[in-house]
């Protein structure tokens, strides 16, 4: 399957983006969703996390506490390490059982990790989502009901925007409307229809 990452900083529009190939038909996998797949009622992975943590961890829905969560590997490094090795094989075959069954001509994979974690290894293209940082905190600020400087240290402590640009085969500028954003995808889905055409012949 021809394979595109999405990824982009907090606030650029990977969403945004991510919808709109939706709506042109493309099936869309998403390592947040993956994510939290894996640690559902029931599952093996939230049956490791309660062992490990404590029944506590979970919520009175059974669903798990990620805000208490993060909260205890905050300040244990050891638990985060511990949780870190239990759930990204967890992930990666999820995300792989997804890839595995999607039917459209090519897939977009989103991931705000793509290029700091061997995600990327799963793609065929990396694909950028950028916008001045500026717009990223008016964006992220306004979504997530967060200050301003709390957005500014979230991107600092995100891959630097010239870094990401330097991995991107595309570049998805989205500095205006929802309309241009659109006619700028427009314009992409078409050179990955044709990659993924010439990508199958060559199988």
């Amino acid at each position: 399957m021809f394979t595109v990452g999405l990824t982009g900083g907090i606030g650029s529009g990977k969403t945004a983006a991510s919808d709109y190939f939706k709506q042109l038909g493309i099936d869309i996998i998403d390592a947040d969703v993956a994510a939290r797949v894996v640690v559902e009622p029931s599952t093996p992975g939230l049956n490791r996390i309660t062992s490990h943590f404590g029944d506590d961890i979970l919520l009175k829905t059974g669903q798990l506490n990620r805000a208490l969560l993060r909260q205890r590997i905050f300040s244990k490094p050891a638990d985060k390490q511990w949780l870190e090795e239990l759930l990204h094989p967890l992930i990666a075959k999820e995300i792989d059982r997804q890839l595995a069954a999607t039917t459209s001509p090519y897939v977009i994979f989103v991931s705000p990790l793509l290029l700091e974690t061997q995600q990327h290894q799963r793609c065929n293209r990396i694909l950028v989502v950028d916008a001045e940082v500026d717009i990223q905190v008016e964006r992220a600020a306004a979504r997530d009901n967060n200050s301003p400087e709390m957005i500014r240290t979230i991107i600092e402590n995100q891959m630097q925007r010239e870094a990401r640009l330097d991995r991107a085969d595309d570049v998805l500028v989205n500095d205006a409307d929802i309309d241009t954003l659109h006619k700028r995808i427009d314009k992409l889905h078409q050179q990955y229809l044709a990659l993924a055409h010439q990508d199958l012949r060559a199988v």
